[in-house]
């Protein structure tokens, strides 16, 4: 649970046992259902995986953005979301939304479930129900609450959504005789070479935020998968990480102080002594 080895034993076992499925980006899968992996982050130790290089910056900057309840990824410095809000792909799922709208996605839900998507630059600012406000404070004041639970599938939004969340909904756990917590998340898809990296720091980014927030420390980011697969076009990718022997720890992290989620920026994140192997490419399905 200290490192990534549980990840590379999967990305292994998907590789060499998962079934051909066909989806709907056109690449054919290597898939398998059901599966569960747990990261340790006691003593201040955030998951970014070392055996190729992972940019976290880029993962810190798309959950800021998911925070901040945006759905305009121009505003992201990477272009992550660009297949996925590109005027032809959204002409597809037959949204009319300028380019770089991803609909009401990750952040609405999170910050603003229930109002009415009237694009990514609205003429009022959205309000509807602000669940991560909420789940913090349901933490402070009643920890031993099964209901921490945050929810990006909206049913009733799917259709105006650019991606339908992948990571559809996550739920804490606080310890308050310890005043530690986890956070567990279900990922209905699991793109084991490329996204799941990314949803591991930023998962443990956020139950990180939350537990400074709240007074409680991280113990267990745990992660759900259900349809955890490898693309076809990955395999050499994947075969080549594999081939990597690692000792490396996970980083340290460090956060410097803020009491709002308003006030959080990139520079609040201070992450120590990430010694990864180099990266290694592969394309995006979209």
């Amino acid at each position: 649970m200290k490192n990534e080895n549980g990840y590379l034993q999967l990305l292994s076992k998907v590789l060499f046992k998962g079934q051909l499925r066909s989806n709907r980006t056109g690449t054919n899968t290597l898939s398998l259902f059901g599966k569960q992996i747990k990261y340790d982050l006691r003593n201040g130790k955030l998951p970014i995986f070392t055996s190729k290089t992972v940019n976290y910056k880029m993962i810190i900057d798309e959950l800021l953005f998911f925070l901040s309840g945006s759905t305009d990824t121009k505003i992201l410095k990477s272009n992550i979301w660009k297949g996925n809000t590109s005027k032809e792909f959204l002409q597809e799922r037959g949204l009319s939304y300028e380019e770089g709208d991803m609909g009401p996605g990750y952040g609405f839900q999170w910050r603003h479930w229930g109002e009415t998507y009237e694009g990514c630059n609205p003429a009022q600012p959205y309000e509807g129900i602000d669940q991560i406000q909420n789940l913090i404070e349901m933490i402070k004041n009643n920890p031993y609450d099964r209901r921490l639970i945050v929810s990006a599938w909206n049913v009733g939004d799917l259709s105006k959504m650019a991606l339908p969340p992948c990571h559809c909904f996550f739920q804490l756990y606080p310890i308050p005789d310890t005043k530690e917590m986890d956070l567990m998340l279900y990922q209905r898809s699991a793109d084991m070479f490329l996204g799941v990296p990314f949803n591991v720091t930023s998962y443990s980014l956020l139950l990180y935020i939350i537990c400074h927030l709240t007074g409680y420390t991280p113990r267990y980011f745990i992660h759900n998968m259900g349809d955890t697969h490898i693309y076809e076009n990955h395999k050499t990718q994947v075969s080549e990480q594999l081939s990597r022997i690692i000792f490396n720890e996970f980083p340290d992290i460090e956060l410097k102080p803020f009491t709002t989620l308003d006030e959080l920026t990139e520079d609040h994140f201070i992450i120590t002594n990430y010694k990864p192997l180099p990266p290694i490419r592969a394309p995006m399905a979209v």
